[in-house]
């Protein structure tokens, strides 16, 4: 085995202990440990980094610095996968976001889309007052049926809630005590000649001058039904 070796790289140590067993040795009364052949054997068996040549010491130096500078570099590397790893996992994160967030921004905007075309659909099918023929008279379901077409699905019921409580859908109901007249008991009655001149007669001209004092007043029928409910008046 060449003076450049394992044992020859840490032979201080290694000879530190052999003496000192020795020394031990001899302290104890161990003739084995303190023959001095044992000593000198042990001493010249193992090679001190002082005895390697200074030459082939700085080709042990070189081999150990090239040692560092390979393992400083599997672990930068390791480090780097690893932060290239994490970088790649954060993005398809916010990847998956932004495609999550611009399906629901379309399916938000396909479900507003289909409400703008019902509401639009249903104010189409809303009739005006001059869409129905005059009649000489009108039933209570006749005059119902008009007025289910002429405002939205949704506020029917609240207009009937009022018209039922002020003129029991009577389009001549006439408060002997006020003068309050027609299915919205409009006070005084002539208040609605701004809705058509045949307020008297035609229960049409009386639902849209009463939808336009409730969506005017009150926002819509279920808006002036909810104060009524409040007050017993509207």
């Amino acid at each position: 085995m060449s003076r450049i070796s394992v044992r020859g790289f840490a032979v201080a140590s290694a000879t530190a202990v052999t003496t000192v067993g020795a020394v031990v040795g001899v302290a104890s009364g161990d003739p084995q440990h303190a023959s001095a052949d044992n000593l000198e054997t042990t001493a010249s068996d193992a090679t001190l980094l002082a005895d390697i040549p200074s030459g082939e010491q700085a080709q042990v130096q070189t081999v150990s610095l090239a040692q560092q500078a390979s393992a400083q570099s599997a672990a930068a590397d390791q480090a780097a996968q690893k932060s290239a790893e994490e970088a790649a996992r954060i993005q398809a994160a916010h990847d998956a976001k932004a495609k999550k967030q611009a399906a629901d921004d379309k399916a938000e905007a396909a479900k507003k889309a289909e409400e703008a075309k019902k509401a639009e659909a249903a104010q189409n099918a809303i009739k005006s007052a001059s869409a129905f023929a005059v009649q000489s008279s009108y039933s209570a379901s006749a005059v119902q049926a008009m007025a289910r077409q002429m405002m939205p699905a949704d506020q029917f019921q609240c207009f009937s809630n009022i018209v039922t409580r002020e003129s029991g859908w009577n389009y001549t109901a006439t408060n002997a005590g006020s003068g309050a007249y027609g299915l919205v008991q409009a006070l005084p009655g002539s208040k609605m000649a701004s809705a058509g001149a045949d307020w008297q007669t035609n229960p049409a001209t009386q639902i849209k001058w009463g939808l336009n004092y409730m969506d005017s007043r009150y926002g819509s029928p279920c808006g002036a039904w909810s104060f009524w409910q409040a007050h017993s008046w509207y």
